[in-house]
């Protein structure tokens, strides 16, 4: 029996959803996957954005019911430390809580207007001019983390970081976002990690479609 249990709503329109899963996926810690329906007004108001007490995903392990995805990874880097969720030196701690915390409070109109849809492409996609901030800002980001760290993932060895900018990887291959080519490598390998591929495919099965996602801003 599986040790903990993680909700989730919909796999091809959650980001948050993705950065849960691949948190806990990341730490070692065995659990159940719930899925919560898309029309569930939990799950949509996730999906949408549209909720500023959103209860999904959600992690229940040992007596602890966890619903925030940054308090998730961090109960995550106590229970199974072994996996280095964080980074071992202090200040690279710092940095990454850093960049995790950015990504989970902004980048608001990046999230808007290039909503996470695994199952779509545009090529060719207009990016508004503060979306296009917004893209610039996490290029700054990846590129800073890549330069002090010399890679593979933002602080070397995957941490965190990694999951909470998963979802951000995957807009820009949906939206066909052109990025330079050592940040272009980075995108690549989180697209090709084992557990994006799982989740990606398993996006693709969803036979639900969320009209307000599928809207060509």
């Amino acid at each position: 029996m599986a040790k903990a249990t993680l909700t989730i709503s919909s796999k091809n329109y959650s980001s948050w959803s993705l950065r849960g899963w691949l948190l806990t996926r990341f730490s070692g810690l065995e659990f159940e996957e719930i899925a919560m329906a898309p029309d569930d007004p939990s799950a949509r108001a996730e999906i949408l954005l549209l909720s500023p007490t959103i209860l999904v995903p959600c992690l229940r392990h040992d007596g602890a019911i966890i619903w925030d995805t940054l308090a998730i990874a961090e109960y995550l880097n106590e229970a199974m430390p072994q996996a280095g969720l964080l980074p071992a030196d202090r200040i690279e701690r710092a940095h990454c809580r850093s960049i995790c915390g950015e990504i989970h409070s902004g980048f608001t109109t990046l999230r808007a207007s290039l909503p996470v849809n695994l199952k779509g492409h545009f090529p060719g996609f207009r990016i508004w001019t503060r979306a296009q901030a917004d893209i610039d800002r996490v290029c700054a980001i990846w590129r800073e983390c890549l330069a002090r760290s010399g890679g593979p993932f933002l602080f070397g060895a995957r941490t965190m970081a990694d999951a909470m900018y998963a979802p951000v990887v995957t807009r820009f291959a949906t939206y066909d976002v052109t990025l330079e080519p050592r940040l272009q490598g980075y995108a690549d390998m989180i697209m090709a990690m084992p557990e994006m591929v799982e989740w990606i495919a398993a996006a693709k099965t969803e036979p639900e479609e969320i009209e307000e996602l599928e809207v060509e801003y």
